[in-house]
């Protein structure tokens, strides 16, 4: 309909029974799809610009504030650690195991820590050595974000960003229309209440 509309500018521009409103309602889509085309597209880049040197510099902060630390499993665990399901691990494979155990471990201070933390090693029998991310104070904490991962969603930030500037322009275009449409309608109703009780009658207009 849009491209329909926008086509039809041109022959309207000439033709004695077109209406005004016809060639806003041409305006308006041909505004609609200069907006979808260029508009969008640079919000989309704008906003996945920004999620990325937003995402970034998390990265780099997590990455500062996060360390491997050399953990040493003291007996399997029952339940769940709450850093088992770790969203932000996108380095271990997707649906890879990874097992709950308790773990001796120290602090950046030199104190010793003891927790329940998850695992992806295969090797989790007493005294088994294991890798854990901890944070500054040396308590548990999830993988930091990679680079990669931020790139993609800050990609996946500028789709949406694109596709949401696109729906709502399309939207507001047919909020126009059908505003139009209403006008346009107001009018007959006025116009056939004008001429409506003489139609047909003979001398009308004379």
């Amino acid at each position: 309909m849009t491209v329909r509309a926008v086509l039809g500018i041109r022959r309207w521009r000439h033709n004695p029974v077109c209406r005004a409103t016809d060639r806003h309602e041409a305006w308006a889509a041909l505004a609609a799809l200069l907006l979808m085309l260029l508009a969008a597209p640079v919000a989309g880049w704008k906003t996945g610009s920004l999620t990325d040197d937003a995402l970034q510099r998390a990265v780099r902060v997590q990455h500062e504030q996060r360390h491997l630390t050399a953990a040493v499993v003291v007996r399997p665990a029952s339940g769940t650690s709450r850093f088992a399901q770790d969203p932000e691990a996108a380095t271990v494979a997707e649906g890879s195991m990874r097992t709950p155990v308790v773990a001796e471990w120290r602090a950046p201070d030199g104190t010793a820590r003891t927790g329940t933390v998850s695992t992806a090693s295969t090797k989790t029998t007493p005294g088994a050595r294991i890798r854990i991310w901890t944070d500054g104070r040396g308590d548990p904490a999830m993988r930091p974000m990679d680079v990669s991962t931020a790139h993609t969603h800050a990609v996946l930030a500028g789709i949406g960003a694109t596709l949401l500037a696109g729906g709502l322009t399309e939207i507001a275009r047919r909020l126009a229309v059908w505003r139009m449409m209403q006008r346009r309608y107001a009018r007959l109703d006025r116009a056939w209440a004008e001429v409506g009780p003489d139609w047909g009658r003979t001398g009308t207009g004379s």
